[in-house]
């Protein structure tokens, strides 16, 4: 499992011209899932989600967590973290998990975040999304489980 971090002052996802979620401070999150991951690939990355320290204290220091500053998340699939394009001019995706395999460990893994006491807010799985957001920092971070 991949999830491609963004910290963010604002983000929304719209489907069809429509906001499906929407956060002010916090994280976005592109979560990418492979065949081989489970249950407790999600559970690893969610629970390290929550208790990254990548806010800025008062000496300046990353050293405050997302629940410290009232955050969210913004959750979106995406399976393209799984693209492969070493070799020749299009990418392959035989390493994205299926979407029977893949939708129910994202749900999973958002729930598992919301366990953590984290507001999340999502996108729509499969579907077309115009991803918006305003980076802070910037600050990325790519989280594997394996």
């Amino acid at each position: 499992m991949r999830v491609l971090l963004q910290r963010a002052k604002h983000a929304s996802v719209t489907v069809d011209e429509e906001i499906v979620g929407s956060i002010d401070t916090g994280y976005v999150l592109l979560v990418g899932i492979t065949h081989e991951d489970r249950e407790a690939d999600a559970e690893y990355i969610a629970k390290k989600i929550a208790g990254l320290r990548i806010y800025e204290d008062e000496e300046g220091k990353m050293n405050r967590s997302i629940d410290e500053v009232d955050g969210a998340i913004l959750s979106v699939s995406q399976f393209t973290l799984y693209g492969n394009v070493q070799k020749g001019r299009r990418p392959s995706f035989i390493e994205a998990a299926r979407p029977e395999h893949a939708e129910p460990l994202w749900q999973h893994f958002n729930e598992q975040l919301r366990a953590h006491g984290l507001v999340v807010e999502t996108g729509t799985f499969g579907a077309m999304m115009d991803v918006q957001l305003t980076n802070d920092g910037p600050v990325t971070l790519l989280i594997e489980s394996k």
